[in-house]
């Protein structure tokens, strides 16, 4: 059985919506778009490439595919982000997209999420990768489909936006990790207890 990571920037207030740029996702009127750019340091990106640098599969929802499509798909800059990123299988798990087609290697998984999503995570193969994605992310994890987060913990509050966690069932996780950055943000791992 394959396991699901999710990894997620989220501020000290539990939003995640729009961190890279102030036009990224401005649903219900956000206007806090771009909050995580400014907190970057070595520290971050040395963390965020020893998790490229494993093998797996990536998984994501229909907004966010649709945006790294933007960003990512068919770029040849070196960045072993970029390299990554183009070479991985990635599923996009959508009620609405037509086809994956825009972004090679893409697999269209197609009606609920939480369904198709548990039923890739019984075949066989590579580990799955979340970034973003957070509807899908809340979806996953009232299946209990989550086994572990990264969380990309930013040391400022926001008042408004989506957050991560919103009815979420009880959930218990251990700690396995945690790296400041010099910046003040804390990634933390947490494995799902069983």
């Amino acid at each position: 059985m394959r396991s699901i990571t999710v990894t997620m920037s989220v501020t000290l207030d539990g939003v995640v919506q729009g961190l890279g740029r102030p036009d990224e996702d401005t649903r219900g009127g956000f206007t806090h778009g771009g909050w995580g750019t400014r907190y970057q340091d070595d520290v971050m990106a040395r963390e965020m490439a020893d998790g490229m640098n494993r093998p797996g599969d990536m998984l994501f929802g229909r907004r966010t595919w649709q945006d790294f499509t933007t960003a990512w798909g068919g770029r040849d800059d070196g960045n072993p982000f970029t390299t990554h990123m183009n070479a991985a299988t990635k599923y996009v798990a959508s009620t609405t997209l037509e086809d994956a087609g825009a972004w090679q290697n893409s697999v269209l998984l197609r009606g609920d999420a939480a369904e198709t999503v548990a039923g890739l995570k019984a075949q066989p193969g590579k580990d799955l990768s979340v970034i973003g994605s957070a509807s899908l992310v809340r979806a996953l994890h009232a299946a209990g489909l989550v086994d572990r987060y990264t969380l990309l913990i930013h040391p400022l509050t926001l008042g408004t936006g989506a957050r991560l966690f919103g009815d979420a069932p009880l959930t218990e996780f251990s700690l396995v990790s945690c790296v400041p950055t010099t910046k003040g943000v804390l990634i933390a791992r947490y494995d799902r207890r069983v």
